[in-house]
């Protein structure tokens, strides 16, 4: 049903709304009251002055009434519907439930956004109590600054006697060890703590890239529109905040770098057209416009909602296999602290520098989750004689697509997987204790 059809249905809405009965209403515009039923029923398409009319006593603008909710809205309510399938939302009566209920629609979209932001938090803590090295650090001075002041602090509590000297000393050792005690813990407590703003924030400089890129919707754009100035204003504003890291601002330069570049390469419209046409197929598009696979991966991932697209998510990483973005899709995201299961496209790529690999993967559970993934590994820059080589991976993720024939079963870390006999397991499951 189009916005236009669904101007009777909020019309009707809005009366009900003021406790106007529909025979006072249409004696006071000066037509019938079939007349207006059969326009509230959207059975009759109406303008000019009786729109007006109507608008008037109701007091509301006509455009409301035509335009209903906005487009951004509506997008906004259908992605968060597809990134939860399960809940069986009725997506074909989106624009209804905006138009005639937008407050409700935009409580809607806030708590899922709320409960994005918690679920990113809990997995980027959970991802870091079980593999952070500089968490097992801050523990290990904790606990030894602990135990030495226990050690020294049972010899002077002891029986045997010690002169005034070596009590000075003991005592000296205790007052030491509890400085160093109290400044691991308020090190540790800082570490654990999130940023108060906003009911929490990013924890690493990347992370601040990734929270950047989400406070633009992932779409850049005041780049794409050669608005280098705004651009520049939006990045500082964000940046000069309280809690961000200039680590975390030259980590944005960059990925900034790459966006501008990737835009100049794959012009916005033409595009969008164009993966239209390819149904948004990656190895299409690259030979379409002759630019690397991961040139057009990146695009895909970056573009705005309401094009048509299925949700796409992104993850890039080194050669070493660490993370350096992650783009989540349908609440789906590998650990970033490493020790991610080795079993994804993305790491497999690594191994076939050049080589697409296409794959579903489907993780435990219940009802299984299927993902479509493409993947590839490239060298980045330029490499001279007799110097290393730099690999970069890249994977496309794509929720909600037609499976292809190769299916793969993967997982998201050992420690919290299910699956067993798993060759390429690398530590028990908390879940199973089963290390095969």
């Amino acid at each position: 049903m189009s916005q236009r059809q669904l101007t009777g249905s909020r019309l009707r809405a809005r009366r009900l709304d003021l406790g106007i009965g529909q025979a006072v209403l249409a004696q006071t515009v000066g037509i019938s009251g079939s007349y207006l039923n059969l326009i509230e029923h959207n059975r009759r398409r109406i303008g000019g002055k009786i729109l007006n009319d109507l608008a008037r006593v109701l007091r509301v603008d006509p455009a409301v009434l035509t335009d209903g909710a906005e487009t951004g809205l509506i997008d906004s309510l259908r992605a968060a519907a597809s990134a939860d399938p399960a809940a069986g939302a009725e997506l074909p009566r989106t624009e209804e439930f905006a138009g005639r209920f937008p407050g409700w629609a935009a409580l809607v979209l806030a708590q899922q956004r709320r409960l994005a932001t918690l679920h990113r938090q809990v997995q980027a803590l959970t991802d870091r109590l079980a593999h952070d090295p500089q968490l097992a650090t801050s523990l290990h001075e904790v606990l030894s600054a602990a135990t030495s002041i226990r050690s020294t602090a049972s010899i002077l509590v002891g029986d045997e006697g010690l002169d005034a000297d070596w009590q000075r000393r003991f005592s000296r050792n205790v007052y030491d060890d509890s400085q160093k005690l109290a400044e691991a813990s308020r090190a540790l407590v800082a570490y654990l703590d999130a940023p108060s703003e906003a009911g929490g924030g990013p924890l690493t400089p990347m992370e601040e890239v990734e929270a950047f890129l989400e406070a633009q919707g992932w779409h850049l754009a005041d780049l794409e529109a050669g608005d280098e100035a705004t651009f520049a204003k939006t990045f500082e504003a964000f940046f000069s905040t309280r809690n961000r890291s200039p680590a975390g601002a030259v980590l944005a330069r960059i990925m900034a770098d790459r966006y501008r570049a990737d835009a100049q390469a794959l012009p916005f419209d033409p595009f969008v057209s164009a993966a239209t046409e390819a149904h948004w197929e990656p190895a299409a598009l690259s030979a379409r416009f002759a630019v690397p696979l991961a040139t057009v991966m990146r695009r895909l991932a970056l573009l705005p909602a309401g094009h048509g697209q299925p949700p796409m998510g992104l993850i890039r990483c080194d050669g070493a296999g660490a993370l350096t973005l992650i783009r989540p899709v349908a609440g789906l995201s590998l650990p970033r602290g490493g020790a991610a299961c080795p079993l994804w496209p993305l790491f497999s790529a690594l191994g076939q520098p050049g080589r697409p690999i296409r794959r579903t993967v489907v993780l435990p559970g219940e009802p299984a989750r299927r993902v479509l993934c493409y993947a590839v590994a490239d060298p980045v820059g330029q490499a001279g004689f007799d110097a290393p080589q730099v690999i970069e991976g890249t994977m496309l993720m794509v929720a909600d697509a037609p499976a292809v024939p190769l299916v793969d079963p993967v997982g998201i870390s050992c420690r919290i997987c299910p699956r067993d006999r798993c060759a390429a397991r690398r530590e028990p499951s908390i879940l199973t204790g089963a290390l095969t």
